[in-house]
């Protein structure tokens, strides 16, 4: 199969999961043997131009920017797979394009500014529960009113109405919960097909008795509250940067180590020797790379409810999940519940990696989502395996 991936990536400067799975999706269809080609444009080379701004707020809000058909007209695939066009490629393309598209919502910027729903710590749809101007009164897109109003004003006849989504014949979302809230706001034709992580076996170590947490420390990504709430005395390592981090230290209990950021090479390696992940998402959120990188590596999980993660513990039996009200107290118990079924769950950790999150069966899945039959999947290996 012929396959156009077309991706804006985004800038280097803040470092973007959804960069590195685009990548890695390329190279896992070639190594199946498809031919692949991907069509790209790139913020960090836009943002030389001191016009840059004002271009991408007008592609934003109007549709009309640097058009993709004569690269994909030349290639002449048999499926675009569309991950991101914000803000670095136009939409009129879509209207013309004669072929079938396909497209992956990695987040929720049809129907929110800032793509997460999420706003004053905690969940937010204004915007799709058809108040669209919320995003530019709270200036939801990067703390800015002006910045937030192309994207209210691309989104202002809702989600079903993106242009994106109104043409694709097809829209993968990475979970169950981005599927419901999707379908909520009335998208169809939409298809769970999770992200896998391509793993090297690492040396077998012994588990050990801290925990760890890997996370932009952003208010969304919910670790201020983890830390203020977390046992003093147990150990936890905080693998990641952001703006919250001179709060995160103000308040951190003595155990609480903030390693800033980590080559993931070097973070993989390490993996094995922690007692288990902890997710503490306060928005909705796909299921992150490292959730997957953690099954791989037989940790289990202490999640916070409501982002996906915790629904795919709850689901498959893969640690503990804990209301986000959870208590020093409640945390400690769950560390305990997961520690008292520490072997059996690393089992079912890396029994269920390997049935779910694979490269192989993410090429199954998506192929049937290419080819309109529907996902198609290998089945899940028992966990007992």
């Amino acid at each position: 199969m012929r396959i156009a991936v077309v991706h804006s990536f985004y800038s280097s400067r803040v470092p973007s999961g959804e960069n590195q799975v685009v990548l890695a999706q390329v190279e896992a269809l070639r190594a199946a043997g498809h031919e692949v080609a991907l069509v790209a444009r790139y913020t960090d080379e836009r943002l030389r131009r001191a016009s840059y701004p004002v271009e991408a707020a007008l592609t934003t809000a109007t549709g009309v920017g640097p058009d993709p058909t004569a690269e994909l007209a030349a290639f002449a695939p048999d499926v675009v797979h569309v991950h991101n066009l914000f803000p670095n490629f136009g939409t009129g393309w879509l209207r013309d394009w004669p072929g079938r598209v396909v497209a992956t919502l990695h987040n929720f910027r049809p129907m929110c500014a800032n793509g997460y729903l999420f706003r004053d710590g905690a969940p937010c749809t204004a915007c799709p529960s058809g108040d669209r101007w919320a995003g530019v009164r709270h200036g939801c897109f990067h703390g800015s009113r002006v910045a937030s109003l192309p994207l209210a004003w691309r989104g202002r006849h809702g989600a079903p109405a993106d242009p994106l989504l109104a043409r694709a014949d097809a829209l993968v979302v990475l979970s169950e919960r981005a599927r419901r809230t999707y379908a909520d706001a009335g998208v169809e034709r939409l298809h769970v097909v999770p992200n896998f992580v391509s793993v090297t076996p690492a040396a077998a170590v012994a588990p050990g008795d801290r925990w760890l947490c890997v996370a932009r420390l952003t208010p969304e990504k919910g670790v201020l509250e983890l830390v203020r709430s977390w046992p003093a005395g147990v150990g936890l390592d905080i693998v990641g940067e952001g703006e919250l981090r001179p709060a995160i230290e103000a308040v951190a209990p003595a155990g609480v180590r903030l390693l800033g950021g980590m080559d993931n090479a070097a973070l993989r390696a390490a993996m094995g020797g922690y007692a288990g992940l902890v997710v503490p998402s306060r928005w909705f959120e796909g299921l992150p790379t490292v959730y997957l990188e953690a099954l791989a590596a037989g940790l289990p999980v202490l999640a916070v409810d409501g982002n996906s993660a915790a629904d795919d513990v709850a689901a498959h039996d893969l640690g503990v999940v804990v209301p986000t009200s959870a208590a020093t107290e409640d945390l400690r118990a769950a560390l305990a519940a997961i520690t008292g079924r520490g072997a059996e769950l690393r089992r079912r950790a890396g029994a269920s990696f390997r049935a779910r999150f694979t490269a192989p069966t993410w090429c199954d899945a998506i192929t049937g989502v290419y080819d309109g039959t529907g996902v198609r999947t290998r089945g899940e290996v028992p966990l007992s395996a």
